[in-house]
């Protein structure tokens, strides 16, 4: 295919003109490809097709011609929208090009209309683009020029002089251009010549002059033949045979009161609504002067439209008139007599247009969902507003809903384009109903909506929200491990996989231990669980952060301070501290005779490790060998008497004091205070001598033994084992010294002798040894203590006195841990 192509550069636009030849018929394809930039209408294009041409015939490299890519064609799924029930060009995005889809009739498209035109529009989405597209169909010389009728009869009289103009009906060639009617040709033209004017509405006038007097004595018939050709390649005609006969004379024709007569008429009149009236008058008398009226020389189109009476002229609709299709209409009038004498005048009648066109809304491009973070501006949808009404009917606003984020904006003439105004929060509003409102400026004015729902998409621009900034929560001491101590929530505005939350526990240490180490949070539900068990007397309370997450990208995030109080039970039973209670020990309290009352025999001191109310400790006396004698304080444990002490007293008093606390349930701890009253330490020991012989004591005195003679049996045979092995080995070293007549000089360590060569032993030894008077059953040895009335008496062995007597050095102490 040859081409020869000129750019011209204005602006954006751009013209390429193309020559081709299609089916060597010598025709020329001229194309014309303008491309605008106008707001969000990318550009336009406008190419130009002969009719008839086959399906799939090649239209124009659409891709090429607007600067894209084909790969920009399929991505963006271009595709073509038109406004018309049929689509004639269809679109092959895989090579950017446009084709004949449906045969394309000029005639039928666009009738006499010059030039020929269709159009559509181009959309690409992501981003959205819009182009409009033209094809100009070009005619082709497929029709012939036809008359209205085969054959025309015409009566004339023989007195009908030279120059009697006889008007005759036109042929229609439904092609345009030179393919329409360029001539006319009469045949023969012995009497007749033929004359053809043209009409301002582009039509022809056709006449045949009489150009020699007729005689009906010589010639009562004549045969003629019109020919209309058109001007296409191949040329086409059209033939109507005209019979004429010739009658007496009939000398004057009628004329018409107007050449021209103008009406105006409103288009969708009612059928036989009156037009005007034409009039024409006939010098003749009687037959020759009647007048009939009748259409001649119309269109196929405007002939059904209107009606004439053929006795008074008058002119009525017969029709539907559409001032969208044509807006002014001719008729031409024909005057004739019964002589065959006629007049022709012209009728133009003008239609005044009507609000009947509702205007329409079309779809070119929308999209459904929306990001909730995109800008102002964001183009939501692409429409095409049409009103085919004129002037004021045809003016149309456009608009969308005030309440709502969004403005219409016009791109191109009759398209707009939908915008977000402002900025979208999915959280309060998550889809819009959009009603776009199309009204044109008649009266009354036509309204025409379209509803279009866009659906905001989420965006993660919300923080998990805890309910609280700080939680605080008691929990028992002693819980099991895994209990359940609360649930902590936090919601999240988002949607979807924004929304979902997550808990996790912030790491830090309380007390030197790690937090997750003594609770945990269920990352799916917030349950707060203690991992172990709590004591109120290690730990009181645990504070830490928990963090909500949400699964968004990227995550957002908030923390909420948790504070767990260890709420303390009555779990630790009072501690005595004094006095001392060993298990062979006695300890025993002096009262001398003289004692007064209210004399302070001992204070019993005692502590509880709860805390609060659980810790609060009293004394009672629980037993006592004379009750009458001794009392103790509730609150202080001071045990005071409370008479005189007399000679009848006995010396031992046994009192039992037990330690409560006021928990719920109270815990308590007995004690048992010996109390000698006697005023010298003889007395005592006489009397607490047996006393502290018992049972228990016996049984752990054997066990003790029999540990001991263990002991010692293993102690002796290891050293038997030793001994020989030195011996051994002396006697080995003494025998190597013997042979080698080396001098032996014996060596003895310092205090130490010889003993008849036996073994050694050490010169000096200490003795420290103490007795009681009574020397069968054990030793006993006397320590000092704190108080001088404190008689401590060891009947085992000074071992077990010197561990009693290390108690009691340590409850002295200042910085004893029970005393702390």
């Amino acid at each position: 295919m040859e081409k020869d192509y000129r750019v011209f550069s204005v602006g954006f636009m751009m013209a390429l003109m193309w020559i081709t030849d299609f089916g060597g018929r010598g025709q020329s394809l001229f194309v014309i490809l303008c491309l605008f930039k106008l707001s969000s209408v990318t550009g336009q294009a406008r190419y130009s097709v002969p009719e008839e041409q086959a399906e799939g015939s090649f239209v124009g490299n659409i891709a090429r011609d607007l600067g894209l890519d084909v790969a920009r064609l399929i991505s963006g799924k271009a595709r073509i929208i038109t406004k018309e029930s049929r689509q004639y060009v269809d679109l092959n995005r895989d090579k950017g090009t446009l084709v004949i889809k449906e045969r394309i009739d000029r005639e039928e498209l666009c009738g006499k209309t010059t030039p020929c035109s269709f159009s559509f529009e181009v959309i690409l989405e992501n981003p959205i683009q819009l182009y409009r597209v033209t094809v100009e169909v070009i005619d082709v010389n497929d029709n012939s020029p036809s008359f209205p009728r085969d054959e025309i009869s015409l009566n004339i009289f023989e007195s009908v002089v030279s120059g009697t103009r006889f008007s005759l009906e036109s042929a229609y060639d439904p092609d345009v251009g030179n393919n329409e009617i360029q001539k006319y040709i009469l045949k023969p033209v012995d009497h007749f010549k033929l004359e053809v004017q043209s009409q301002p509405d582009g039509g022809k006038s056709i006449e045949m002059v009489l150009q020699n007097p007729l005689d009906r004595e010589k010639e009562e018939t004549h045969s003629l033949v019109l020919i209309a050709s058109d001007g296409g390649e191949p040329h086409r005609s059209g033939t109507v045979r005209i019979h004429i006969i010739v009658l007496d004379a009939n000398d004057n024709a009628p004329v018409c009161s107007q050449p021209v007569y103008k009406a105006e008429v409103r288009e969708n009149s009612p059928e036989r609504t009156v037009v005007t009236t034409v009039s024409a008058n006939d010098a003749d008398k009687g037959a020759n002067g009647e007048i009939t009226f009748s259409i001649a020389h119309v269109t196929r189109e405007v002939k059904p439209l209107f009606e004439v009476n053929v006795k008074t002229g008058e002119i009525k609709v017969a029709g539907k008139l559409d001032f969208e299709k044509s807006r002014t209409h001719q008729l031409n009038i024909k005057a004739s007599d019964h002589g065959g004498l006629s007049d022709t005048c012209k009728v133009i009648i003008h239609l005044i247009d009507e609000n009947d066109n509702v205007p329409t809304i079309q779809l070119m491009s929308f999209v459904t969902l929306i990001s909730e973070d995109s800008p102002p501006g964001t183009t939501i949808a692409v429409i095409n507003v049409d009103d085919v009404d004129s002037d004021g009917n045809g003016v149309v606003k456009c608009s969308v809903d005030s309440d709502m984020p969004f403005k219409i904006e016009s791109s191109l003439t009759g398209y707009y384009t939908i915008v977000t105004d402002n900025v979208l929060d999915r959280e309060s509003i998550p889809e819009y109903n959009i009603t776009i409102t199309v009204s044109d400026q008649g009266s009354p004015p036509l309204t025409s909506r379209k509803h279009i729902n866009v659906k905001v998409s989420d965006v993660n621009d919300n923080l998990p929200e805890f309910d609280q900034s700080e939680y605080s929560k008691t929990v028992p001491e002693n819980n099991s491990p895994g209990f359940s101590v609360f649930t902590l929530s936090a919601r999240d505005a988002d949607w979807g996989q924004n929304a979902r939350v997550s808990y996790f526990l912030d790491e830090k240490e309380i007390n030197g231990a790690a937090v997750s180490s003594l609770v945990s949070v269920n990352s799916e539900s917030g349950v707060i669980h203690a991992v172990r068990s709590f004591d109120f007397e290690q730990i009181k309370f645990l504070e830490f952060n928990v963090t909500a997450r949400d699964a968004g990208s990227p995550p957002l995030s908030s923390a909420a301070t948790v504070i767990l109080i260890v709420q303390d039970l009555n779990d630790n039973p009072p501690q005595v501290l004094y006095p001392v209670q060993t298990g062979g020990s006695l300890v025993a309290e002096m009262v001398p005779r003289s004692a007064d009352v209210g004399y302070l025999v001992t204070k019993v001191v005692a502590v509880d490790v709860d805390s609060g109310q659980n810790a609060w400790l009293s004394y009672k006396l629980q037993k006592a060998t004379d009750r009458a004698l001794f009392e103790v304080g509730l609150q202080n444990g001071e045990i005071r008497t409370i008479r005189g002490v007399t000679d009848k007293d006995a010396v031992k008093q046994r009192l039992t004091v037990i330690v409560e606390d006021n928990g719920q349930p109270s815990r308590s701890a007995t004690v048992i205070v010996n109390v000698a009253v006697a005023d010298s330490f003889p007395e005592v020991l006489s009397e607490f001598t047996d006393y502290t012989q018992d049972k228990e004591y016996n049984d752990n005195l054997t066990f003790y033994l029999v540990l001991a003679l263990a002991v010692v049996s293993f102690l002796f045979i290891t050293c038997l084992v030793v001994i020989i092995s030195v011996k051994i080995y002396r006697w080995r070293q003494s025998r190597v010294l013997y042979h080698s007549n080396l001098p032996v000089i014996p060596y003895y360590p310092p205090r130490y002798s010889d003993t008849l060569g036996t073994g050694t032993l050490q010169h000096v030894y200490n003795y420290e040894v103490c007795r009681t008077n009574d020397s069968r059953k054990s030793d006993c040895k006397f320590g000092t203590v704190g108080s001088q009335n404190v008689l401590i008496m060891d009947p085992s062995s000074t071992g077990t006195m010197q561990r009693i007597q290390s108690e009691k050095n340590i409850l002295d102490e200042p910085d004893s841990p029970l005393e702390v």
